[in-house]
């Protein structure tokens, strides 16, 4: 263990150590009131639209990681709840300590020594209470899916997994360590499971097995069911996110020594699926952060009940609207609007806008509905107006049934020619919507917002038709593990029929209703 990281955090969680970045010096208390450092990932490219919201909605500047995805801000944990007011940010953490530089050990075996002594000198304490302050702002919540909620292990494993609420820090009684692992050359996240301590004493009610039952056996395994329930067991498990490619160890590895460690520091409990803590180890490079998660599960899925074979996340469907920045009474179209992820998000966060929506196959149009109709009954359960301002149609994206000059803004999500669609199509499809959107969208202040990962087919498509449209701005993005751009483009002045790129040129007709058959084997 290096020197500069000397110092046990049971004597004083609070100590801050020289060489951990400012998370921790941030980290004051002021009464009942905490100042600590709230960490969220966002998707990658709209790092500094987060942060504008962050600055807009809370008042606070936000820093971006050098790893991409995350941005960082300070807030007390009297505004705790606003942070789950943030429409871009996916997943929501508080930083329990920040390393910039970080100097890992020559070999694996010293390093993975030095994460298991790192656990019992970390300051913790701010990062527990405002965990424990962050499950009073939000409903509890089910377990995550995959777990065997329905399962009821056997009573020896429920005996040994009580802890006395003496040796509990806080009512903090249980944890895990796990890791999943993706196979990618120089970054790895991975939950990998603890090893658990287990008692070596045996109780009286496991002394039980083939043993003929007795009065004094049957009285001491009921009075170890009855003081069950008394234990308050919280679960944790740690979850590792490692990008680089010169770390002597595997994800896999950090978490499960690191996890251990922590395990032992606080005599919780591991569990894979049903904790109650996770446990954040994310390192890239030689940036090492150490945080608590504050979101059960990714805040993309609020808006979609119906999912399609593309639906794209919530959190990017925001990205993309704040580019265009809708103004009161814009009228805003998605032609290809699949389940209806961007005028949804719209209609509920920039609501002073129309919105309308359209796809050329009717299953698709029938997923945006059921997910109007989701959105609208849980705005009933509220107590809110269920009423939102969006319509839907089912339409022949070349071919719009709407007034030349008549939209202000166009965001829709284009096909990439994998899931849906081919790179053959596209060449023919892209110039002719480009041309149709250009004849619907007011010339002059009429803009559009295009995602593609065929950059080649778009940008000659753009080249086509410079007389009706011009780039501005490209967001390069991650979408599923494929990269793509966020396009913003800027109508011309030019008036549609008096430009050469009104004259429809092609290799061939676009049969958009012949595509429908293959579409309709991926739903």
């Amino acid at each position: 263990m290096s020197s500069q990281e000397e110092g046990a955090a049971d004597q004083d969680p609070n100590t801050e150590e020289p060489s951990s970045s400012s998370s921790s010096d941030n980290d004051v208390t002021t009464g009942d009131i905490i100042t600590v450092t709230i960490g969220a990932t966002v998707p990658t490219g709209f790092e500094h639209t987060a942060a504008e919201e962050v600055k807009e909605k809370i008042g606070v500047d936000a820093r971006i990681s050098k790893d991409r995805g995350r941005i960082y801000f300070p807030i007390t944990t009297d505004k705790l709840f606003q942070v789950h007011l943030l429409r871009s940010v996916d997943n929501l953490f508080v930083v329990v300590e920040e390393y910039d530089h970080y100097q890992f050990k020559g070999s694996k075996e010293e390093t993975l020594t030095e994460l298991q002594q790192l656990a019992s000198k970390l300051p913790w304490t701010n990062a527990l209470e405002v965990w424990k302050l962050n499950r009073t702002l939000k409903k509890k919540k089910g377990y995550r899916k995959g777990g065997n909620g329905a399962k009821v292990k056997p009573n020896s494993v429920a005996t040994n997994a009580l802890v006395p609420d003496s040796e509990l820090p806080q009512e903090i009684s249980a944890a895990e360590s796990q890791t999943k692992v993706e196979s990618t050359p120089d970054v790895e996240s991975c939950k990998h499971e603890a090893e658990e301590a287990a008692p070596q004493e045996m109780s009286a009610a496991e002394s039980q097995t083939k043993v003929e039952s007795t009065p004094d056996v049957e009285s001491c395994t009921h009075q170890a069911e009855e003081a069950a329930p008394q234990a308050k067991v919280i679960k944790f498990r740690v979850t590792c996110n490692r990008a680089g490619d010169k770390h002597s160890f595997s994800s896999n590895e950090a978490a499960r020594d690191f996890g251990g460690a922590v395990q032992e520091f606080f005599q919780w409990k591991a569990d894979m699926t049903k904790f109650d803590i996770e446990v954040l180890l994310n390192i890239h490079n030689v940036e090492v952060v150490i945080g608590i998660a504050l979101t059960e599960e990714s805040l993309h899925r609020r808006n979609i009940s119906h999912f399609g074979p593309t639906t794209l996340r919530s959190t990017l469907c925001y990205g993309m609207l704040r580019l265009c920045k809708p103004q009161v009474s814009d009228v805003i179209l998605d032609p290809m609007c699949g389940t209806g992820a961007i005028p949804l998000e719209g209609a509920i966060e920039f609501n002073s806008s129309f919105y309308i929506a359209g796809d050329n196959y009717d299953m698709a149009v029938n997923r945006t509905v059921n997910n109007i109709c989701h959105i609208q009954k849980r705005r009933v359960d509220k107590g809110s107006p269920s009423g939102l301002p969006i319509d839907t149609v089912r339409w022949d994206l070349c071919n719009l049934p709407m007034r030349t000059s008549s939209v202000d803004i166009i965001i829709t999500d284009m096909p990439f020619g994998k899931r849906m669609g081919s790179r053959k199509k596209n060449w023919d499809l892209y110039p002719s919507c480009l041309r149709e959107m250009a004849r619907v969208c007011r010339p002059g202040t009429g803009k559009a917002v295009l995602l593609t990962q065929d950059k080649k087919c778009f940008s000659k498509a753009i080249s086509r038709m410079g007389g009706l449209w011009r780039k501005l701005h490209t967001v390069w993005v991650n979408v599923g593990g494929l990269h793509a751009g966020v396009y913003l483009l800027k109508r011309t002045g030019a008036v549609f029929g008096q430009t050469p790129e009104d004259v429809y040129e092609s290799r061939g007709t676009v049969n958009t209703q012949g595509d429908e058959k293959d579409v309709k084997e991926l739903f």
